[in-house]
């Protein structure tokens, strides 16, 4: 356990535990570790889980459902560590984490344990509260991700019309379960965790609190620094602020982290979309999602080894099962 802790670079990881000829035994060593490691208390108890889960992505976890320790941000900027399986379900402990003057320590009162397939629970639970010290160290992120659908599809705002609730509840309960169980991750390679396919949807909830998208002309080609300079040339101040006017691309991408193997697409939907009928709009919502994914096949397919054809093939078939079913 000491040479898996002290070996920091994943390519030595993977080299050492090759070396191994006993792999139930350690894999049986790695499992009781992780049980410990799964209720980490501060940093670098997480950090030892990580390490962990990397050690048993390359040797297998067995009959154990494998899981992945993600480091994220939490909605008010700190940090947040979670594990999750192959269908994004979360499991053991998710916790949100304090500024501390040490550093970063355990909000007990944000953070849940979740059960899992070995343990199910049947609703999250708050940990027992532990004095966790605070520690000033960087938080790892699994480098090595575990096979799940390449495609998630997540939300910016809970906000929408009210015309667009009945699509996006059949992509909450419907698309995005079937995603899960019947994109085939294995067959697609490693060089990719996930294309995060981020939904913001135009909204008026009041005077107060309303967002009306405009979608720019893609052939201008704007800049963040461009939108509102275009948009009031198209609209006086006062439209703007009446209306809640944001002139946006149809598509924003953002870079291909290699550390994480994630990358993100954010997607705008302006109010005429939400005018549409529910069939129409589900219709444009998989043209627009399948843009978006192709797009990134071709920036990033030139440079690593993923079967991306036929990832994209299987992601129609499921988009077009979801649009003619539902």
């Amino acid at each position: 356990m000491d040479a898996i802790f002290e070996l920091n670079r994943i390519e030595d990881l993977r080299e050492y535990l090759s070396s191994k000829a006993n792999v139930d035994e350690l894999r049986k060593l790695l499992l009781e570790k992780f049980m410990i490691y799964s209720q980490y208390r501060n940093v670098q108890e997480w950090n030892a889980a990580v390490r962990i889960c990397e050690a048993l992505a390359i040797i297998g976890w067995g009959a154990h459902e494998p899981v992945e320790a993600i480091r994220g941000i939490y909605f008010n900027g700190n940090p947040e560590t979670y594990f999750i399986n192959r269908y994004n379900k979360p499991r053991f402990l998710d916790a949100v984490w304090l500024k501390r003057k040490n550093g970063f320590a355990i909000d007990y009162e944000l953070s849940f344990l979740h059960g899992s397939q070995d343990n199910p629970l049947a609703k999250p639970t708050r940990p027992c509260k532990q004095i966790g010290q605070a520690q000033d160290i960087p938080f790892y992120s699994q480098r090595n991700w575990i096979s799940k659908s390449p495609i998630c599809i997540i939300r910016g705002l809970a906000n929408c019309y009210e015309s667009s609730k009945p699509m996006i509840d059949s992509i909450e309960n419907k698309l995005i379960p079937k995603l899960s169980r019947a994109m085939r991750p294995e067959l697609y390679g490693t060089a990719i965790d996930t294309i995060k396919l981020n939904l913001s949807f135009s909204f008026f909830d009041n005077d107060h609190c309303k967002t009306n998208y405009i979608i720019a002309d893609e052939s201008l080609k704007l800049k963040k620094k461009d939108f509102y300079p275009k948009l009031l040339e198209m609209y006086s101040e006062k439209e703007i602020e009446d209306n809640g006017y944001y002139l946006r691309n149809r598509f924003t991408y953002s870079p291909f982290r290699s550390d994480t193997g994630t990358t993100r697409v954010t997607i705008f939907f302006e109010k005429e979309f939400s005018l549409l009928p529910i069939q129409e709009q589900k219709q444009l919502f998989c043209v627009y999602l399948i843009q978006a994914v192709e797009h990134v096949a071709k920036r990033l397919g030139g440079k690593m080894d993923y079967n991306f054809s036929l990832m994209i093939d299987d992601f129609k078939s499921i988009l077009d099962y979801w649009f003619k079913n539902d």
